[in-house]
């Protein structure tokens, strides 16, 4: 979503709108929202919510990998300026960021967008990247956020991202290597170690966002996601629509609708329930398909 388009509420965002007032969250992270300095394309989303009665006083907007230039040919097709020489696929800088709006205020942010792809233990950027763009190369195709989220009466801390689609490469599997890495930073991080060196240490949290993996379906190296999933830190509610636990619609037969977007709480939290927002017919319905291919996940939780 682009400001232009929120701002003359066009069919996408106006459908966005429709679908986010049907999750009616508390917490909600956003995806593929064009990144602009002084956030004001979150804060017209956020006005055009509080119209239809759904407000959100606290969001956070960061500049995303999405879109910002290399300087590097990456792809390998001579030319350093392409959407696939950036450091995340983006045809301009702040393209498709991430955005979190919140019904409570928000606390310290945790940004590890700057983190290096080489930086990351036994990472696999060498042997799939020019030397030469080792140096500044980041692992997070878009962003990686810790985000604390401030309760009347404890904190909540929301970790999210949104990793490398694990194909559009070549038989180097450059961005199948790239999502594996970009999932076991959340392995890493909830095991222990960080980019800062500052331990992770929440007792309630949940990661949020778009792993671009399914568990059995598509390309891509499964045993990352199997390997996140399995943590003894997270639990997975495994949320359903009418069309089963994908939470893409995608061109079939291939890849066809795919689960990659996830909502992995704490284990110890208690689940009261979770769905994807994908009905079969009727007004709602329409507005997911316009919204985007992706769909939108919720789990309700009590702690």
């Amino acid at each position: 979503m682009i400001l232009r388009d929120i701002l003359r509420l066009d069919e996408i965002p106006a459908a966005t709108v429709e679908v986010i007032l049907a999750a009616n969250a508390d917490i909600i992270v956003l995806q593929d929202v064009d990144y602009n300095a002084g956030g004001a394309t979150i804060s017209a989303l956020a006005d055009a919510l509080d119209e239809r009665g759904l407000t959100y006083p606290h969001y956070v907007s960061l500049r995303p990998n999405s879109g910002w230039p290399t300087g590097f040919d990456l792809d390998g097709d001579g030319r350093t300026d392409r959407a696939r020489d950036a450091h995340g696929y983006g045809r301009f800088s702040g393209a498709g960021g991430m955005a979190l709006l919140s019904r409570y205020p928000i606390g310290e942010v945790r940004n590890f967008s700057e983190l290096l792809w080489q930086d990351l233990p036994d990472n696999s950027a060498a042997g799939v990247t020019p030397e030469a763009a080792l140096p500044i190369l980041r692992l997070h195709s878009v962003a990686a956020w810790d985000v604390e989220i401030l309760l009347p009466e404890s904190s909540f801390h929301i970790l999210t991202s949104h990793a490398s689609a694990p194909v559009f490469d070549g038989p180097e599997d450059r961005n199948g290597l790239r999502n594996a890495d970009e999932l076991r930073f959340w392995e890493l991080y909830l095991e222990g170690w960080s980019p800062d060196g500052e331990a992770f240490e929440a007792e309630h949290f949940a990661y949020v966002g778009t792993l671009n993996l399914d568990p059995l379906r598509g390309e891509g190296r499964r045993e990352a996601l199997h390997a996140l999933l399995s943590l003894p830190a997270l639990q997975d509610p495994t949320p359903e629509s009418a069309f089963g636990r994908a939470t893409a619609d995608w061109e079939d037969p291939t890849p066809g609708d795919l689960r990659v977007d996830y909502i992995l709480p704490a284990a110890e939290l208690e689940v009261i329930g979770s769905a994807v927002i994908w009905p079969e017919d009727g007004p709602l319905a329409e507005a997911v398909v316009q919204a985007s291919d992706h769909r939108l996940v919720w789990v309700d939780i009590a702690f």
